[in-house]
């Protein structure tokens, strides 16, 4: 009996003590409630105590997370029917708060937050048009709204960090796809004119330095051409002058036999001179 009492005694201290210990994990944030009133919040990771039976310990992921929302419809400043599509990422920054808020319900919190960011997207589309909402700067729209998303979100324990936009359903009115498709088309058809205009200019320096180049090749090779020539004229005036020096008779009757050669090449020539013409010398019987 007795032995009984002490096995009792021990099985209930051991529950006890596992009733008094819970574990925060790496990226979670606890708090304790005591009768259902928060008494201990912020509690980072590792194993900690608390009263059992009295308090309770509620654990909360801390990391960032993505609270997707249905898709919300809005008019742009020019009575334009949009659909926006997107997704906030958040995460807790006050544990007693978020608690108090939601009771621990990530889906309470979605459901609370919506409102909140889709009131202050929904003022920032209503000052856009069209065009701005669909090509313009989206990041610089979301960082506009943050703060004030932010200031909504802190009675609900949490920080929105940004907000991204899965899909804008454009207008059924085609007038009005056509008029953003021929913007875009506008602006890739300037975009193309700069590329081939910087094309152009480029083609042309590349001809004109090309051409110039040949110029002064060509100009480099009549010079030396020209420096070849008479040098090969100037050689075969000093030879024809060294040849005439040496046997002018014989340079005449050399030069004479060339003129002939030159004037019957083809064998059809036909000369008429005076018979004591000097062309006829080295022709004549008496010689």
């Amino acid at each position: 009996m007795r032995n009984s009492l002490i096995v009792g005694i021990l099985v209930a201290l051991l529950l006890g003590l596992m009733g008094s210990v819970y574990v925060v994990r790496e990226g979670q944030v606890g708090l304790v409630l005591n009768l259902g009133r928060v008494v201990r919040s912020e509690i980072g990771p590792g194993l900690h105590f608390k009263l059992p039976l009295v308090e309770t310990a509620r654990v909360f992921d801390r990391r960032f997370t993505a609270n997707e929302f249905p898709p919300e419809r809005s008019l742009t400043s020019e009575r334009k029917d949009v659909s926006v599509d997107f997704i906030a990422i958040g995460f807790i920054v006050n544990a007693a708060d978020f608690y108090r808020a939601t009771g621990g319900q990530a889906e309470l919190a979605t459901e609370r937050l919506a409102p909140i960011i889709k009131e202050s997207l929904r003022n920032e589309i209503n000052s856009r048009t069209l065009t701005q909402l669909v090509s313009g700067n989206r990041n610089e729209l979301i960082e506009k709204q943050l703060p004030g998303i932010n200031a909504g979100a802190k009675n609900l324990g949490m920080q929105v960090v940004d907000i991204r936009f899965k899909q804008i359903d454009l207008p059924t009115d085609s007038e009005v796809i056509d008029q953003v498709y021929n913007r875009m088309r506008a602006e890739r058809t300037q975009v193309a004119s700069a590329l081939r205009a910087q094309g152009a200019e480029q083609a042309r320096i590349v001809e004109a330095q090309a051409n110039r180049d040949v110029a002064v090749l060509l100009a480099e090779a009549e010079r030396d051409a020209q420096k070849l020539r008479g040098e090969g004229d100037a050689e075969a005036a000093r030879i024809y002058g060294e040849a005439a020096n040496r046997d002018a008779s014989f340079y005449a009757f050399q030069r004479s036999l060339e003129a002939y050669r030159a004037s019957f090449k083809d064998g059809q020539g036909v000369i008429v001179l005076d018979k004591n013409d000097p062309f006829l010398q080295y022709m004549r019987s008496d010689r």
